[in-house]
């Protein structure tokens, strides 16, 4: 991976690209908006919690960008049409959850892989990953990522933090809501693990001024979780033991707005 890059001023927003990997069920999104907007709303909260509070305008610059729709027409240039933002126009990322397995050999997995490989040996912009995104910048630095023997993890969950997940986060535990079946099997080389469960011994993962993710879904509230859990339910993808179990934890205190201030810190280190 390359050097370190320097921090941006203080006085400068950050210029973050969501890259959006998927897009909420309709239930969701007919509601609370496709995933960047989700993000958005997370990250204003965020700054609003800062001592002193700021306004979201004052850190980041925000753009969003749809990373699975391949373009219509390709032509020599193989990279024609895709919506990625250029490196040289942000300073980090932030890559969104999607039913999709970031072990998946589809052309867009697999360019995204590739793309985030990229950020990291180039080490200026830096990664922040969110479920599929912590999964995919595992895959990029060569770890395997696979379906979980565990089965589901569900609903707001207490995450135990290593020593460094503790001076990272703070305290001794988070609650973020989950919803995955896929894990990451590894550790990549040089990545400092954050945070763990019974069901996903890799929960968060850590370079500083490179790259932080987590497994579970700050953005998530519990209006999204209780959509997400009933549509999944619906259609046979979760059995009614765990969903049942789920339910019981949907409206459970969660750390979203806490990790959402870590990724700020994470932008400013």
């Amino acid at each position: 991976m390359g050097s370190v890059p320097p921090p941006p001023p203080a006085a400068t927003p950050i210029r973050l690209a969501i890259l959006k990997t998927d897009s909420p069920i309709p239930a969701v999104s007919s509601k609370v908006g496709q995933f960047d907007t989700i993000f958005t709303t997370l990250l204003r909260a965020a700054c609003a919690s800062l001592d002193p509070p700021q306004t979201l305008e004052s850190q980041l610059t925000l753009t969003a960008h749809d990373v699975v729709a391949a373009p219509a027409v390709t032509g020599e240039d193989s990279d024609s049409g895709w919506d990625y933002p250029d490196p040289d126009t942000i300073d980090a990322v932030l890559i969104t959850g999607s039913r999709a397995s970031a072990y998946d050999e589809d052309e867009w997995v697999v360019r995204l892989a590739a793309f985030v490989r990229r950020l990291l040996d180039e080490g200026r912009v830096r990664v922040i990953g969110v479920c599929f995104g912590h999964q995919i910048v595992a895959r990029a630095l060569g770890a395997r990522v696979a379906p979980s023997p565990a089965g589901w993890e569900l609903s707001v969950t207490e995450v135990r933090l290593s020593e460094e997940g503790r001076a990272v986060f703070g305290g001794e535990s988070l609650n973020i809501y989950q919803t995955h079946r896929d894990v990451v099997l590894e550790l990549p080389p040089g990545v400092v693990p954050l945070a763990s469960t019974e069901k996903c011994p890799i929960q968060a993962m850590y370079i500083p001024r490179q790259l932080i993710t987590v497994q579970g879904h700050p953005e998530y509230t519990p209006f999204i979780m209780n959509e997400m859990l009933q549509a999944r339910h619906k259609r046979g993808a979760i059995a009614d033991g765990p969903f049942e179990d789920a339910m019981k934890r949907v409206a459970d205190k969660h750390d979203g707005v806490a990790i959402a201030r870590v990724f700020l810190r994470f932008l400013r280190e």
